[in-house]
């Protein structure tokens, strides 16, 4: 007889602090915020609240340490070895970090552990066996000259996250820097800064010199804001939403800093008449109602054929029939709460739109239970194009269904958006797939899957989505600078 797995304990909470020059240290105001529990609504800890005194300690540390220390001067190989030890420590932890992620962020404890540790781990490690791998180039010139380039770290990079997937965003962002050679501040978002902080830890035990790491916890208009406007910061590689990006934009300008932007989207999910169905049901589901709906890339514009669409509608609703929403550390929970009050209202407010734009709410569209921030699973079908929960990205569980005819028209419509983060094809039609992929705006498109990742594989978007790319040797490149050095040999 089958019995139910015990709902995982609570982590302890061990680090709090900023995390400067190898040192833990409470912010120099004395200041510390709260992180919540979005489950239960209860304050887990307050954790120090850096600021601009702070992040300028952080970046000393971390030039210091670009420039003048061990790390400077260390073995590509050895760099690696170091990057492999942390990956050894933090699956050692695996199971405390994936709880201590599901209290601070909400995520189903068996998201956490099936795909956020192991992605987490599987990126640090490709990017591990990347550190000496990093090569210039001999190049043939006129004239009597030697002529060649190397690949340098850029420096110091500021690194924003955010907090829908902190781990994993923590893997994203060290992994190609600590590969390159570069030296990190990181600004972990405020809802979630416990993952990260944890890690610091482990990067310390696994012997990583001061100064290599550093973690300032707080908020974006302080501490983020003077790491974006700091003149002894090389780089920053921010991901979040596209307005902050246009802020840090602004503020880099005056030390024409380096950048990168991973942004949001309102990606189109289309299915044609010959699609596997059930194939197509069960990925449409997972690529939007993943992770509460808090997914950058999520298929939250549904375009299913009008031949099929009813049927469709059937088999996608029922999977949100006994859809368990609870406690998030129970590993039979399938849907935890949003981040915080801020997103929750946020998406209810979208809800309450789209119903009074006309919109059907097929299922959902309430908030679930009266304590955390849960929402129901929702569908909303005879969505128009211009309605605002087809056109803006709600960031939660909400999921828009459009109808169309035929190719040229979903093509159209799915690239009227000013986002173009990552787009879907279903279909049994090889040249479809090929066509549709061509031309979607997009800087992914999955052909019957959705939200399939790895580490080697170049992650980003077109137009208001970003700029630059994540994972994979592009993403490495945005850490490097290239230095061209010719030798008279006269």
């Amino acid at each position: 007889m089958a019995t139910a797995s015990p709902v995982v304990p609570k982590p302890q909470i061990r680090q709090t602090e900023c995390f400067i020059g190898g040192q833990w240290t409470p912010a120099k105001s004395g200041k510390t915020f709260a992180t919540v529990n979005p489950a239960s609504e209860e304050v887990i800890a307050e954790v120090a609240e850096g600021d601009a005194e702070d992040v300028d300690a952080a970046v000393k540390a971390a030039r210091r340490a670009f420039e003048d220390s061990e790390w400077s001067r260390m073995d590509a190989r050895d760099r690696g070895r170091l990057m492999h030890r942390l990956c050894d420590l933090i699956e050692e932890e695996a199971e405390e970090l994936a709880a201590l992620e599901t209290l601070d962020n909400g995520k189903p404890i068996r998201d956490a552990r099936a795909a956020d540790l192991p992605l987490a781990i599987d990126c640090l490690r490709y990017y591990a066996g990347f550190a000496d791998k990093i090569e210039g180039e001999t190049i043939p010139v006129r004239g009597n000259y030697f002529t060649y380039t190397r690949q340098e770290p850029v420096g110091v990079v500021g690194q924003i996250i955010p907090w829908n997937f902190p781990i994993l965003m923590v893997a994203w962002k060290w992994g190609p820097a600590l590969a390159a050679g570069c030296t990190i501040v990181m600004k972990p978002a405020e809802q979630t800064p416990l993952t990260c902080l944890r890690l610091a830890r482990l990067a310390q035990k696994a012997g990583f010199p001061d100064g290599v790491i550093n973690i300032v916890p707080g908020y974006g208009p302080t501490a983020g804001a003077a790491l974006v406007k700091h003149p002894d910061v090389d780089k920053i590689a921010f991901t979040g939403e596209h307005l902050t990006a246009q802020t840090i934009m602004q503020d880099a300008s005056q030390t024409l800093k380096r950048l990168t932007f991973e942004l949001g989207g309102k990606s189109p999910n289309i299915v044609l008449p010959d699609a596997d169905l059930d194939a197509a049901v069960a990925g449409s589901h997972f690529g939007l109602f993943f992770n509460q709906g808090q997914c950058c890339c999520a298929g939250s514009r549904l375009f299913v054929h009008e031949s099929i669409h009813d049927d469709f509608i059937d088999r996608l609703s029922a999977l949100n029939t006994n859809r368990k929403l609870g406690n998030p550390l129970d590993p039979e929970t399938e849907q935890g709460p949003q981040v915080d009050r801020n997103q929750f209202d946020k998406i209810m407010s979208f809800i309450e739109r789209g119903k009074s734009e006309g919109a059907t709410c097929l299922s959902g569209g309430s908030r679930h239970g009266d304590v955390g921030y849960f929402i129901e699973p929702t569908v909303f079908t005879n969505v128009e194009d211009e309605m605002a929960i087809a056109k803006d990205e709600i960031f939660g569980p909400v999921m828009s269904v459009l109808k169309f005819k035929d190719i040229d028209e979903v093509i159209e419509r799915g690239n009227q958006t000013f986002y173009g983060l990552a787009a879907a094809v279903w279909t049994r039609d090889v040249a479809a797939a090929h066509r549709m992929a061509d031309a979607l705006r997009a800087g992914t498109v999955w052909v019957n899957c959705y939200d399939v990742f790895d580490a080697a594989a170049p992650f980003g978007g077109f137009k208001m989505s970003g700029q630059g790319r994540e994972l994979g040797a592009k993403g490495l490149n945005a850490y490097l600078e290239t230095k061209t050095v010719t030798v008279a040999l006269d």
